[in-house]
């Protein structure tokens, strides 16, 4: 199963027209996508305007490759499982969002294994022809190392210094 995910706050119409054009010309109907608040209506791809998170989990953890805007959370939790990511950066050019963060997030991750960075929207085809040779494994790890959470955990329980200006307004009083 392939997931298509594009957030939740902004509709990405171009990204969900693409993969919903190559699932009717491929006559995929394995594609499920959270689409959000798009104004585009998938012919081919169920989808969903959005899923609750254990459900949404549950397809991450199914799928066998996910598509996205480069949003943080899809591109941290595909690294995480080991699922071979296709990102494509919402333009602000074209309204899909308020500034270019998401073409600087995609150059920063496109070199990490699994990360498969897509220009436009006929890259995003390109490699969807290719799913099944796209590979990821694991990359990301959920816990932090015990001296960081010790180290943490220490500095949460000692209370707080005074600052300068703390200190001399307790001289002051």
């Amino acid at each position: 199963m392939i997931l298509l995910s594009v957030g939740t706050q902004l509709p990405f119409d171009r990204l969900v027209r693409a993969v919903d054009d190559w699932a009717l010309a491929t006559a995929r109907d394995d594609v499920v996508g959270q689409i959000g608040p798009s104004s585009y209506r998938p012919q081919t791809i169920r989808a969903f305007d959005f899923l609750d998170h254990g459900r949404f989990r549950a397809l991450q953890a199914d799928c066998s490759l996910m598509v996205s805007h480069a949003g943080m959370g899809s591109i941290i939790t595909a690294m995480e499982l080991g699922k071979p990511i296709i990102l494509l950066a919402r333009d602000h050019r074209l309204g899909e969002h308020r500034n270019a963060h998401q073409t600087s997030t995609i150059r920063h991750f496109a070199q990490l294994p699994g990360v498969y960075a897509a220009r436009d929207t006929a890259e995003v085809v390109a490699l969807l022809d290719r799913a099944d040779t796209l590979l990821a494994r694991p990359s990301a790890s959920t816990s932090a190392p015990p001296e960081f959470t010790e180290r943490l955990a220490d500095w949460l329980h000692t209370p707080p210094r005074p600052t300068l200006l703390q200190r001399i307004a307790r001289r002051l009083r």
